[in-house]
């Protein structure tokens, strides 16, 4: 069992006969009545994100997990598929089992959250950032740089960032994955 002063981002608790990520949360304690903790959790099975207040010392129930390193080996159209780097087992997630799938090219390392009690896959956590190759966008309009001017850009993975004029295809960019954000060019 654990209590509200346990509760951090990425554990999973059993909460509605569900398990649930928590992906963001608050202590909260306000000048007139008891602490609580706002919480944003996102169901492993079906991906819901759901908005929830926990009062101070609220018991929950954890769920014991093991982190493994997967390798993201492609995706079939309804499964995305990875390769366990120890022991080279296989497995199959669905895409809400999958934070931000746009952002993750093949051969990619990430971390699997697996439930200790029946060996179920949770959730996949990719790297803080990735670099990706920008394949398509608009080339950007001189003297149009006066505030901070955004224009889209299509990625090798297929995803769309928002990226600043000065990008160019087939420059690299690294994008941080909780966000889906440019956060800056890469120099080789």
């Amino acid at each position: 069992m654990a209590t509200t002063s346990d509760i951090r981002n990425g554990l999973c608790i059993k909460y509605n006969n569900d398990i649930y990520k928590i992906i963001e949360f608050l202590h909260v304690k306000p000048g007139k009545g008891p602490a609580f903790v706002r919480t944003k959790m996102k169901s492993v099975t079906s991906g819901k994100v759901l908005d929830n207040t926990f009062s101070a010392g609220h018991k929950l129930d954890d769920v014991r997990v093991e982190t493994h390193k997967f390798q993201f080996l492609y995706n079939d159209g309804e499964y995305y598929h990875f390769m366990n780097t120890e022991d080279y087992t296989q497995i199959q997630l669905v895409e809400s089992a999958l934070d931000n799938p746009g952002l993750m090219k093949e051969g990619e390392v990430v971390t699997v959250i697996i439930n200790s009690e029946d060996n179920m896959p949770l959730s996949v956590e990719m790297p803080a950032s990735v670099i990706l190759e920008v394949t398509a966008t608009e080339p950007g309009v001189k003297g149009n740089t006066a505030t901070n001017a955004t224009k889209p850009a299509t990625v090798e993975t297929g995803a769309t960032v928002n990226v600043p004029l000065f990008i160019n295809e087939g420059d690299k960019i690294k994008v941080e994955t909780d966000k889906g954000t440019y956060k800056e060019r890469v120099k080789e």
